[in-house]
């Protein structure tokens, strides 16, 4: 078993990401079923230790964002890389079409307001980047909907690149303020999506998965890819990277991401805070405290 190398995977500004040049399957980095849990297993309790310490060191937060096309498995890996760590420490937020209350404020308001406190981790299913993804490939949700004063969307072309900055400006303030941001890209094929799509078609209990827009949208395939490769370069960062992970796979998919958060938080100047000789001597007043209660009773 050999686990590639993290920066295979990672564009932060230093090389230019050509979405037709990168892999969509890796071969298997498992042995099989049971080595894939352990691995697995073993990531999750990691992130679990990581979180707790983040927790009561309380300076870092973390921001995880996933984006993907359609069918490419971005609830699952939240789930599997996620479920295990203490769920007082990690909240997952699923951004759905704007609603008209959203719409009546700027475009990442709704986002702002769920961005993670120090000593959290926040999941960003789906997210602010949706803005230069679907609204790239469909404008007229800049033009007729998001009520954007005319004048400002005249030229698309700066709307995008001012809307790049923008979110570039938030992840690098985020960092000011100890909150990391990592972004995760799941890049599934298209054949790979269309085999997943039919598997919801034909399957009963995935029947509430399928969705009949995400048809329509293969029609855009192409502009898609293109908007990924345009926002992953115009917004990878070395404070806020992406990660471009092949996705045909799930459970190689699963584990890259989870060795991927695990690396990063490593990165992290965190530990839990020390205790000095007062305080550990008022802590064994109040052991012999307890000691005293429960010989008394």
């Amino acid at each position: 078993m050999n686990i590639p190398s993290s920066d295979l995977f990672r564009y932060d500004g230093t090389r230019s990401f050509a979405i037709q040049d990168t892999q969509t399957r890796l071969k298997d980095i498992y042995e099989d079923k049971q080595q894939y849990q352990q691995l697995l297993r073993s990531y999750v309790e990691e992130l679990d230790e990581l979180q707790s310490v983040m927790y009561a060191h309380d300076r870092y937060g973390l921001l995880l964002i996933f984006q993907a096309m359609d069918a490419a498995g971005k609830d699952s890996t939240i789930k599997h890389v996620l479920t295990g760590v203490n769920p007082m420490g990690v909240k997952v937020h699923s951004f759905k079409r704007p609603t008209e209350h959203e719409l009546d404020h700027d475009y990442m308001w709704r986002s702002n307001l769920l961005l993670p406190q120090r000593g959290m981790i926040a999941v960003f299913n789906r997210s602010y980047y949706e803005e230069v993804l679907v609204a790239k490939v469909h404008p007229e949700i800049i033009t007729r909907h998001q009520r954007i004063p005319a004048e400002l969307t005249k030229d698309l072309d700066k709307v995008w690149q001012h809307r790049y900055q923008d979110m570039v400006n938030l992840e690098t303030y985020l960092y000011h303020n100890g909150i990391r941001t990592i972004k995760f890209f799941l890049n599934v094929s298209f054949q790979e999506q269309a085999d997943r799509l039919i598997s919801r078609i034909r399957t009963p209990l995935k029947n509430w998965k399928f969705e009949e827009g995400d048809v329509t949208e293969r029609e855009q395939w192409d502009k898609y890819q293109q908007a990924y490769e345009d926002c992953i370069n115009a917004t990878g960062t070395e404070v806020a990277p992406w990660y471009v992970i092949p996705a045909d796979d799930k459970k190689n998919m699963r584990l890259l991401v989870g060795k991927i958060i695990v690396e990063e938080m490593k990165k992290l100047d965190m530990s839990y805070p020390a205790t000095d000789e007062e305080q550990r001597q008022k802590l064994q007043q109040l052991v012999n405290v307890i000691q005293a209660q429960t010989a008394n009773r």
